[in-house]
């Protein structure tokens, strides 16, 4: 008896030695800290998109826990598609065809956000960076840098924000976010002083100081990493379970970042990505879009600002895209060494992905919101306590599925809506992904929808997109249609879609996306 009382208390002394040390408990909530990037495409090394990005910190967490290696955006443009994630509702099921706020949008108002549901389930919730569109919701316990400096940092001429004088006209007249980038050295010292000519953190113009990259001010996503490393140091003396988002802006355009980042990618040694110069002719983009819209247009300006030398055009901005990709995978690097030295290394779930995609060219298209691989294909690894590590994951999902599978995984209770007038959860968890010992619920592909913006357009007017592991099925609103085999046209370069021998697999891929749609 003496034995057993003896061999009793040991066991509990371990079993607190070993909650101390950080390792989950059946019973003890898991933290979760999403890290979101914003128009981030497959450009790291372990997705592959670009075989010259330099992602290490990225390419590391990969390796720590489960890579989804066809995810995809459900609205490959920034504000419907953050609405939908962090609501649970599909925005074709919500209309939400626009950009009206979270808070404000006619069904998505009456939904609760991922972090009220977390908030209602006793947790901590701190959020810094762009994680939903514009002014945070005030569902965050804390919050971080101020939301109106996200989008730069811009270059001012003294009275208004301006594209960096280094790029050339017609691309510079885009403006300072979309017609911007550069390295921040060419623009010249910035005395921090406002009302003169120089660098700014973004909309509301406040100075941003830069003498030389070792001097200078901290970018915003720098703020961002400092604040969520700091964060994390300050919740080591509370029991508290925490929810924390961080919403990095890179490589949303402005393409602005330190000289050191640019010099990884020397303009003379660039690749360009594989591309045909008859890609456009058998797709229906332009008979469904106006031709004048940003990524068309982007492109054009873009190679007559270099005299329509695609290759010199396309090289300089890909290098500032890959050194902002660079950049960030910095400050990511950052946040996860912060994790991973303090107590909540075994007990903490990260989640990180991006909004949508990027189109760098490929089909004369330089922008987001398009139906193509480039453009609707994420980032998404989620690293758990509960799971295998270095696991690639084939089955399609989207960033619908984050919502349920975070529920899933902290067993949260509430539901996501405030009303019965809410958007019905659209995804599914991801959890028997994680090791394949269970079976996956969720649909075969993956939905996008690229918009026809407007709050009166019809679901029926909507175009809309499906990848499945080995196909592209594209539905536009006029009924014109494209189909890329991915097991032998990885690039999407040809339109299989009016072949006969492909009608019974274009007929399953046309009712599989259906029934997605219509099962709202």
């Amino acid at each position: 008896m003496k034995r057993f009382k003896l061999i009793s208390i040991l066991c509990l002394s371990l079993s607190l030695a070993i909650c101390k040390g950080g390792i989950a408990q059946n019973d003890e909530k898991l933290n979760v800290i999403l890290i979101m990037c914003d128009d981030l495409n497959d450009y790291q090394g372990v997705f592959g998109g670009h075989p010259q990005a330099k992602t290490p910190n990225i390419d590391k967490l990969a390796k720590s826990g489960v890579q989804f290696i066809n995810a995809q955006s459900n609205v490959p443009v920034c504000q419907p598609s953050r609405n939908s994630l962090f609501t649970g509702v599909y925005a074709h099921a919500s209309k939400d065809f626009g950009w009206t706020p979270l808070l404000k949008q006619p069904v998505l108002k009456n939904n609760k956000t991922l972090m009220r549901l977390f908030k209602e389930n006793g947790y901590k919730t701190l959020g810094s960076g762009k994680l939903t569109h514009g002014k945070p919701p005030q569902e965050w316990d804390e919050w971080g840098a101020n939301y109106k400096h996200n989008y730069g940092p811009s270059y001012n001429n003294g009275e208004t924000n301006v594209a960096h004088p280094a790029v050339p006209e017609p691309y510079r007249s885009i403006g300072p976010v979309d017609g911007s980038y550069g390295r921040l050295s060419t623009a010249g010292e910035s005395t921090g002083e406002r009302g003169k000519p120089g660098w700014v953190y973004g909309w509301d113009k406040k100075p941003f100081r830069y003498t030389n990259d070792k001097d200078r001010d901290l970018l915003q996503d720098e703020k961002h990493a400092k604040w969520a490393k700091e964060k994390l140091k300050a919740l080591e003396n509370q029991e508290q379970p925490f929810f924390m988002g961080i919403g990095f802006v890179r490589p949303h355009t402005p393409l602005h970042a330190p000289d050191k980042y640019f010099d990884m990618f020397p303009i003379d040694e660039l690749e360009l990505n594989p591309w045909i110069p008859e890609d456009t002719e058998d797709t229906y983009w332009l008979e469904n879009f106006d031709s004048k819209k940003k990524g068309p247009k982007y492109y054009r300006m873009l190679l007559e600002s270099y005299g329509g030398n695609r290759e010199k055009a396309l090289k300089h901005f890909l290098q500032a895209y890959l050194a902002c990709v660079a950049f960030v995978d910095e400050q990511i690097g950052k946040v996860m060494d912060a994790l991973d030295n303090s107590r909540f290394r075994n007990n903490t779930i990260v989640v990180f992905t991006s909004d949508h995609g990027w189109q760098m060219g490929e089909k004369d298209y330089i922008f987001k919101n398009s139906p193509w691989e480039e453009s609707t294909r994420i980032p998404l690894i989620v690293r758990a306590p509960i799971m295998k590590a270095a696991v690639k994951v084939e089955q399609p999902v989207s960033l619908i599925d984050v919502f349920p599978t975070l529920v899933d995984l902290c067993n949260l209770k509430g539901g996501n809506k405030l009303n019965d007038k809410g958007g019905n959860i659209g995804g599914y968890s991801m959890k028997p992904l994680f090791n394949g010992s269970e079976k996956w619920n969720g649909p075969n592909g993956a939905l996008t929808m690229v918009g026809n913006y407007g709050k009166t357009i019809p679901v029926e007017k909507q175009n809309f997109s499906y990848r499945t592991k080995d196909w592209r099925f594209i539905l536009y609103s006029n009924g014109q249609e494209e189909l890329y085999n991915h097991k032998k046209d990885a690039f999407e370069w040809h339109n299989v879609a009016n072949q006969k021998k492909y009608k019974k697999i274009k007929k399953q891929l046309r009712s599989e996306m259906n029934e997605i749609i219509q099962n709202r």
